[in-house]
This record gives C-alpha cells, structure tokens and sequence, in this order.
C-alpha cells in the first residue's frame, strides 16, 4: 500500500526537479471532438479512463480545457493542458503540436528561475525521477523531460525555485514523507472497495493473457483512478507546498504575460494540480470553462497502437 501511494504520488504530483450537440472547432490541433463546457457547470475533471464496450479500459486520457472570460468581451483564452509525468510518445508528440499555437505556454518545474532544459537531457536524478524512470521502463512509456520539446521560444518557466520550494516547506513545517504519510492514510480505506477489488481481479486476468506490460499499466491506470481523492488528503484546509503554492506562483506568472499582453495563453502542468488551478482562475480572473478536449495518455488497448483519427482546426 505504501509503495502503491508513493508511485502514484510519483505520477500525480510531483513535476521533475531540475452534453452538447454540435462539437467545438478550435484552432489547435486537440485530437477528437471537442465538447462546449457551460459556465454554470463548475470545475470538469482533468483525467478519465476511457472504455470500450466491452467495458475493457482503451485508455488513460487528460483534459484540454480553455478558460474565456465571463463576459465575452476579450480575445483572451487560458487553455490548461494536463500533464503526466509518464505516457505515450504519442501523446507527448501531440503536446508538442500544441505549443505553437499560443503566444506563451506555462510550465512546471521546480529549478533555478531561467532555468533551460536540453531535449533528452534527464538524467533521472534524485529519488522520485528515479521512481518515475523506473515505472516508465517497467510500463513501456516515456518521461516527460525526455520528449517534451522545451526549447521552444515561447515556454515560461512558471514554478518555484528549489529554494522556494525548500523555504515554503519549512514555513508549513511540511515534508515529503509526510505528504506520503497522509495519501496513505487516506488510501487505507480503499484497498478494500469494490473498485479496488475489481481492478486486481483484472489484473490477475490480463497477466495471464501474457502482456505483462499491458496488466501493470492498465492496472497502474486505474489505481490512479481510484486515488484521485488523495489530492485533498495531501492538501489538507491549508493547502501545500506541493500544490497550492506552486499553483499560486503559476499564475503570477500569468498575471505578467497578461499584463504583457499576450492573450492566447496555456498552462502545462501536472493533472493533479489542474482542479485547484482552475478554481482559481474562475475565483481570481473571472475565467470559465468554454470546452474541453481529451488526449490519451497511456493506450490500454490490446495490440499495437491505434493511429489518431486526425485534428479538428478552424475552417
């Protein structure tokens, strides 16, 4: 349980160190149908798995979601482009697809402001980029600082410092093994659910099928699924370090690229960061969801990979 909790955590939260009828068409190349989201309809979710009729699991998928403002009377747009820190090539390929299409895109990650990161130069240092490259080799995907093309004009480092992020830690007298400590407490009481059960039961299946690889990631996805709770267990009514802080210092960035007068902007950060990020620009910008697409990040499928079934851009 334990382990399970701090792969997760590894997945969800950490970034590296160092119904409507008529679909949206966009001018950003999001795979798929993009659906209308009304304002009144609160904060979407950011991560879904997608099944099959057979009710097989097809994918892990996370959200694309552009915020407008309420009144209507600006050009600006904030799109929020949910991360993982492991996936597909494809997905990472489709990401950056999107990049150049807005005037600045946000990113996390927790390194020395000005910070520029070579393509393919993660050396998978420290523990929990340790963990991450260790679960992508074992599922067969990619790490995000391995394929995400960063060297792109128009991305702004949007996250602390390591000692910001040290110096806030301190502050709320946090620490890493305790955020562990408290996702798994909150995790106890689903290791006995239905879900839970339901989800080892297929995975004793699918391993038997042979594709190892395909069992621990499906398996993996829809421990993921069941753990999307733990988010407000490791918050806690202070929020943390972790989250909050970070999500905080996003948007003052954001704030200056708005004042700069960029108007088509992005957010690319962890999914799990991605509900609190968009309360606060419906509570802080006066923002709200005008659609929302989905990627897939992980394929569950059996057999090789499906091909996309191409963009959907403006006319």
């Amino acid at each position: 349980m334990f382990l399970r909790n701090l792969c997760l955590l590894a997945l969800a939260l950490f970034s590296p160190v160092l119904p409507a009828q008529q679909p949206v068409v966009t001018d950003i190349p999001v795979p798929g149908a993009l659906q209308p989201v009304k304002a009144d309809a609160g904060i979407p979710e950011f991560v879904r798995l997608k099944f099959g009729q057979n009710k097989q699991p097809l994918s892990l998928q996370v959200a694309v979601v552009r915020f407008v403002p309420r009144n209507g009377n600006s050009n600006l747009h904030v799109d929020l482009i949910s991360a993982v820190h492991i996936g597909e090539s494809a997905y990472y390929q489709t990401i950056n697809a999107l990049f150049p299409h807005y005037d600045a895109v946000l990113y996390e990650l927790v390194a020395p402001q000005g910070t520029r990161i070579v393509r393919d130069g993660n050396e998978r240092k420290g523990v929990v980029s340790g963990l991450q490259g260790w679960m992508g080799d074992a599922l067969g995907m990619r790490m995000q600082l391995e394929e995400v093309d960063y060297t792109l004009p128009n991305l702004v480092h949007a996250d602390l410092s390591p000692e910001e992020f040290s110096q806030s830690m301190k502050e709320r007298n946090e620490s890493v093994a305790g955020l562990i400590g408290r996702a798994w407490i909150a995790g106890m009481g689903q290791q006995y659910s239905t879900r839970a059960a339901l989800s080892q039961a297929r995975l004793f299946k699918n391993l038997l099928s042979g594709n190892r690889e395909l069992a621990l990631k499906t398996f993996a996805a829809e421990q993921m699924m069941l753990s999307a709770g733990l988010d407000d267990a490791i918050e806690g009514p202070d929020g943390s370090t972790l989250v909050s802080v970070r999500n905080k210092k996003a948007l003052q960035v954001l704030r200056r690229q708005i004042a700069a007068g960029k108007q088509k902007l992005a957010i690319f950060y962890g999914v799990a960061h991605m509900p609190d990020i968009a309360r606060r620009l419906v509570a802080e910008f006066d923002l709200v969801p005008d659609w929302i697409g989905w990627i897939d990040a992980w394929n569950l499928r059996q057999g090789p990979d499906v091909p996309s079934r191409g963009f959907q851009t403006r006319r």
